[in-house]
């Protein structure tokens, strides 16, 4: 599938957006020219919830020895955020599968404030539900 944003003119480009937010940003958008699939989500939950998500991440692919790409930097971006604002997520899906990026934007999804990359090999998926 094509990257989302060659399919709805209305949606931004987040290949654009992807600047030097993390060391994840350069990956991503590599994965979006390789064909990746991008998801936008309309919700808006609130900071703390998606900061609560992203750093249980970091903890649980530390703990099991997954490759990762600016999870740490995002958490931190994160945390110095307001404790109130609500923010949007999407996600990158690489083509071959072997990765996948979150995208966390402010509250409007105008502005890209982070992003990390999780790597996935044989047998994370199983590793993940222990």
């Amino acid at each position: 599938m094509a990257a989302a944003e060659d399919e709805n003119p209305g949606q931004p480009d987040i290949t654009a957006m992807l600047k030097d937010q993390t060391s994840a940003c350069k990956a991503a958008r590599d994965a979006i020219a390789a064909g990746g699939e991008v998801m936008l989500y309309d919700g808006q939950p609130p900071k703390w919830m998606v900061l609560g998500i992203a750093a249980t991440r970091l903890k649980r692919s530390l703990k099991i020895g997954l490759t990762t790409l600016g999870l740490d930097e995002s958490v931190e971006i994160l945390r110095a955020r307001p404790r109130d604002e609500r923010l949007r997520t999407g996600n990158i899906v690489a083509a071959d599968r072997r990765w996948f990026f979150t995208l966390y934007f402010d509250a409007t999804g105008t502005e890209l404030l982070a992003c990390s990359g999780v790597k996935k090999v044989r047998g994370d998926a199983q590793k993940l539900q222990q």
